[in-house]
């Protein structure tokens, strides 16, 4: 997991794990993530959501399946509709981080963390290339809230 949020979003894996010491209230609020988030490119994002959601629509069930049987997630989305739906919301600036963490709580921190490199990997065959570097940054980018949130109790 920090391999996968040290590449995809040019962070020391020092500065990842500062992010994941402090409570999730401070890093909401941190410059640090704002800078993280301000350096999404919102316009290739929007431009490539029919591309995204294919590969969402491809990738999730399998990946969906994969949390449920190798590790014990209870709680999945029926289908890819709601992460594709999601992404789009927040883009949109319809939903909030805050919101994403209330969504994932169920979560088991070592699940998350298992499932962030695989979730970022959906990405990979992705072209143009910077079309696949700017999901996978969006991806990780929200997974680090995520697992902020659940390393704390």
């Amino acid at each position: 997991m920090l391999q996968t949020f040290s590449h995809h979003l040019n962070l020391s894996t020092d500065t990842i794990e500062g992010f994941l010491a402090q409570p999730l209230a401070t890093v909401m609020e941190s410059p640090d993530l704002a800078q993280v988030l301000s350096q999404l490119d919102t316009q290739v994002l929007k431009a490539s959501l029919p591309t995204a959601g294919v590969i969402l629509s491809q990738h999730l069930p399998a990946f969906y399946d994969w949390l449920q049987s190798e590790l014990n997630v209870e709680r999945v989305p029926d289908s890819p509709d709601h992460t594709t739906k999601w992404v789009i919301g927040f883009l949109s600036n319809q939903e909030s981080l805050a919101r994403l963490v209330e969504l994932h709580r169920s979560i088991p921190q070592v699940a998350l963390e298992r499932s962030i490199p695989r979730l970022v990997s959906i990405f990979d065959n992705v072209e143009p290339i910077a079309v696949r570097e700017e999901w996978q940054r969006a991806i990780a980018s929200l997974c680090l809230v995520l697992a902020v949130a659940s390393s704390k109790p």
